[in-house]
């Protein structure tokens, strides 16, 4: 077989369609991603040359339809042969024994007659595991080297192409033990198939003699003043004939809001040897066009806006200009910093300003086959929710869309590493204190892997962070050459060793801690602990355990007659390992709010444990910035439908936890801290606020009020937290009582609201039977008496506008008894013909939800959804609530 240039291939591919390319001038570049098929080797047999021989006698009945990038499973569900497959145990009902043989892929397209200096370029950007592939019954890859889920691999396929029809074959094996392929740890169950496929595009370019590849835009920003900029481009150049190549390098830069005036033209001569590879680079010192006076700054949403500039690069060859190769890309101008506290954990700057980050753990799907949309919502929801970040463990995405909407909308990006290479239990082959990377094949297959991803990722400004550790850290060895990497190809983010604390003799202190909880603990946990996941440090994986969907969601995943009592089919649905059940967290439930006599009870209990607990975390770093420096909610979304970790469920249903982040996070809030037990204000912009009104009053069970005081504040500077004394003085309180906060601007108007239920009766913690997963309690505060609250009729008062693509609803609440109407909940309902019922409309955006309103109150709250979700129906708005009556 001819040895052949490729960064990295895996699976076995065959071309059974017409993808067709007219192709009038180079550059091409075109996605093979329609007119797929699939199907198992043990039915299709090996012969990778018959299959990828133009002439194959193709039946499409005999194979599964498909695009790419799809897993095996996730065709097979999507073409029907397994249905439903995460409601109750379905999913445990797949055989294994369908994957344990390679699955073909396979493929055709047509090309027109090359002309003699085109060439023609095959890129893979992601096989899990290993794979052979066969182009027109030539094997170009083979699964004995072609290897590792998160290499891309690139083939110059022209000796191979021909006029006409071309046939593609790739045989995919999935992983075995000790192979590091994409995984989920101890989130879910491992899909059936382990996401055997050809899981990210693959695509095909032709090109004149001269390529570019690898492009990079380096910035460096004057933070004193954030007036000027200095923008380095570089990218590799490739001469793909035998012959001496001259030709002329052409950049375009220009900002998002284009004018001809800020547009930025480079030009460069270059030469090439027969077969050479050249790095140019265009420098300010060489270009002064690339120092750039008022640059348009990429800031994160929550700050700014998160400005985008456009690069074009293209190829010319000599004397005749011809046009040889062209990218474009987008990157923003910003500035990445990282310092050590006082205790030594990292911190980091966003264009000088120090940041505290808030966001969540992010997975895709089980099956890796999210939408863009579905991306998109999620995303969309971070923005809403107010956090200014995700963590990747794992180089999540099945392409770059993801990455491109943290761009766009201003949320950073912790990318890197998973555990599930670092423990002998994920990986089924032997670990060390370092890691189960342990072999010289490994070894190579994991650096090998992060230069692809270093390379393939660098040029998106939402990434602020490289983690090429997780729970551990890599041996010395190989964080050398995870170094080397960066060193070479990525010098303007910061790194670290690992996301838990170790010390690297070659880098130091990872300067990050991961010492939980995962499991449930009380609000107040965030507050006082000082050993563990308190508010200190950068806490890169965390949570209050559980977050329980919401009754519409629980009904998708359980069977009808598993839904009550909690068993099996509940657990199967929890997380695995130590969180395979739910006991700390219905301990807490029943010891706090009473034993839940139903599943409706079950569920409003869990919404109030959802919210409360997430508010603490992120109040509690928030109030101890920048003591504390980072916060990730372990986990931000969901794989499958589960009953653990998550802010809004697989069907993207948000749960209370989703509202109590929304709450914590505002622009200005008005807080309860548990640990002082008075009241935080929190300014978490960079502007500073003057003239506020504080407001705190404590009522009864009933509604009446017990305690009232104010105060007014002249200045609250940006990023600042002022502990405020308006709680001192209060003695002799009930058991169960409602603290009320409101903060007023100088024109009066409400800008924060808050309602926390406390008790004479604290929370205690057990820490000295502490785990890594969690801190017992040994009492628990006491707010039974909620579940005596008499039922409420509101009068409720909805108004629905659409405007285009955007559908805006407003309910507004009067609370014209003299009781409380406790925790009232808004959802939103389409009709659903196809069931003969009402679906919940995803995804959506309140600004507020499960509210609280005492006696004579009004509030008013207000939702948008995308108009095509409610598929033609009209929206129908229904409202319940702990002691509500349903309308």
């Amino acid at each position: 077989m001819k040895r052949m240039y490729f960064s990295a291939c895996l699976g076995i591919l065959c071309s059974v369609s017409g993808i067709r390319f007219a192709f009038a001038q180079t550059p091409v570049r075109k996605m093979l991603q329609a007119s797929w098929y699939i199907q198992s080797s043990a039915i299709i047999g090996h012969d990778g040359e018959k299959l990828s021989s133009a002439g194959y006698p193709f039946r499409p009945a005999q194979w599964y339809a498909t695009t790419v990038p799809h897993t095996v499973l996730a065709t097979l569900v999507r073409d029907g042969v397994y249905h439903d497959i995460f409601k109750g145990r379905n999913l445990s009902r797949i055989p294994d024994s369908l994957f344990q043989v390679p699955w073909w892929y396979c493929t055709q397209f047509e090309l027109p007659e090359l002309k003699p200096d085109q060439q023609v370029e095959l890129c893979f950007e992601g096989i899990n595991y290993r794979a052979d592939i066969w182009l027109n019954g030539h094997q170009i890859a083979s699964a004995d080297t072609l290897k590792g889920s998160f290499r891309m691999h690139h083939f110059n396929i022209t000796p191979y192409v021909q006029k006409g029809t071309n046939g593609l074959a790739v045989q995919v094996f999935r992983p075995g033990p000790g192979d590091l392929a994409v995984g989920f740890v101890d989130w879910n169950p491992e899909p059936p198939d382990q996401d055997m496929g050809i899981w990210r595009p693959v695509w095909l370019k032709i090109t004149g003699p001269l390529s570019i590849s690898e492009p990079f835009v380096s910035t460096r920003l004057d933070t004193a003043t954030l007036d000027q900029a200095w923008v380095n481009v570089s990218m590799r150049l490739s001469n793909q004939t035998d012959k001496l190549q001259k030709g002329v390098v052409h950049v375009q830069i220009r900002p998002a809001n284009f004018s001809e005036a800020s547009l930025i033209r480079l030009s460069r001569e270059i030469e090439l040897q027969p077969y050479e590879q050249k790095v140019i680079t265009f420098t300010p010192d060489a270009y002064p066009a690339l120092h750039i006076l008022h640059p348009h700054l990429w800031w994160t949403h929550d700050w700014g806006r998160p400005q985008l500039y456009n690069l074009h690069a293209e190829v010319r060859t000599e004397p005749a200009a011809a046009l040889s190769d062209s990218l474009g890309l987008h990157f923003g101008i910003r500035s990445i910093s990282a310092y050590r506290t006082s205790q030594g954990y990292w911190g980091y700057r966003l264009n000088g300003k120090p940041i505290l980050i808030k966001g969540g753990g992010w997975t895709d799907p089980m099956l890796l086959d999210a939408t863009p949309e579905y991306e998109e919502a999620q995303i969309n929801y971070a923005v809403h929710l107010g956090l200014n970040a995700i963590r990747m463990e794992g180089f999540w995405g099945h392409d770059q869309h993801i990455y491109d909407l943290c761009d766009e909308k201003g949320i950073l990006i912790m990318a890197g590493f998973s555990c599930q290479w670092e423990w002998k239990n994920l990986m089924h082959s032997p670990d060390d204190s370092y890691s189960a990377i342990i072999t010289p094949e490994q070894n190579d297959i994991a650096a090998d892997s992060w230069h692809d991803q270093i390379v393939w990722l660098r040029n998106h400004p939402s990434i602020f962070l490289w983690l090429y550790g997780s729970d551990k850290w890599p041996r010395p060895s190989l964080e050398q050459r995870y170094l080397d990497v960066l060193h070479q190809y990525d010098t303007t983010r910061p790194y670290t060793c690992s996301a838990a604390e170790h010390t690297s003799v070659l880098t130091g202190f990872s300067g990050m801690k991961m010492r939980g909880p995962y499991d449930y603990v009380p609000p107040d946990y965030w507050y006082v602990d000082t050993l563990h996941g308190g508010a200190f440090g950068f806490n890169t994986e965390t949570s209050p355990g559980p977050e329980i969907p919401v009754l519409s969601s629980l009904q998708r995943m359980i069977p009808a007659d598993s839904l009550w009592p909690i068993g099996s089919a509940w657990l199967y649905h929890s997380a695995r390992g130590q969180f395979y059940n739910l006991t700390y967290y219905n301990q807490a439930m029943a010891g706090r709010l009473g034993e839940p006599v139903d599943l409706q009870d079950y569920v409003r209990k869990a919404q109030f444990l959802n919210y409360e607990g997430e508010r603490a975390m992120f109040e509690a770093f928030e109030a101890n910035r920048f003591r504390a420096t980072g916060i990730i909610q372990w986990m931000y979304n969901a794989s499958w439908p589960k009953l653990w970790w998550q802010l809004f469920d697989y069907y993207l249903m948000p749960t209370g936890a989703f509202y109590g982040v929304k709450k914590a996070c505002e622009p200005i809030h008005i807080a309860y801290n548990y640990g002082r037990k008075d009241v935080d204000l929190i300014n978490n912009t960079l502007h500073p606020i003057s003239q506020l009104h504080a407001e705190a009053k404590i009522v009864d069970i009933n509604g009446k009020i017990l305690f009232q005081q104010s105060t007014d504040i002249p200045r609250l500077d940006d990023q600042q937290t002022l502990h405020l004394s308006l709680l001192q003085q209060i003695h002799d309180l009930p058991v169960t009582y409602l603290l009320i906060l409101t903060l007023h601007n100088h024109q009066h108007q409400e800008i924060s609201h808050n309602v926390y239920v406390l008790s004479s009766k604290p929370d205690l913690l057990d820490e000295k039977k502490s785990t890594w997963y969690v801190t017992p309690q040994s009492e628990y505060a006491d707010f039974t008496a909620l579940q005596h609250l008499p039922l409420v009729q509101l009068q409720v008062d909805k108004h629905v506008v659409t405007q285009g693509d955007t559908t805006w609803t407003t309910v507004t609440f009067v609370n014209s008894t003299p009781h409380i109407a406790f925790m009232v909940y808004a959802e939103l309902y389409r009709d659903d013909p196809a069931h003969a019922s009402q679906t919940p409309v995803v995804p959506v955006f309140w600004n507020d939800n499960y509210i609280t309103l005492l006696p004579g109150e009004k509030r008013t709250i207000k939702a948008w959804v995308l108009t095509k979700d409610l598929q033609g129906s009209k929206p129908d708005i229904q409202i319940t609530g702990w002691n509500v009556v349903a309308k």
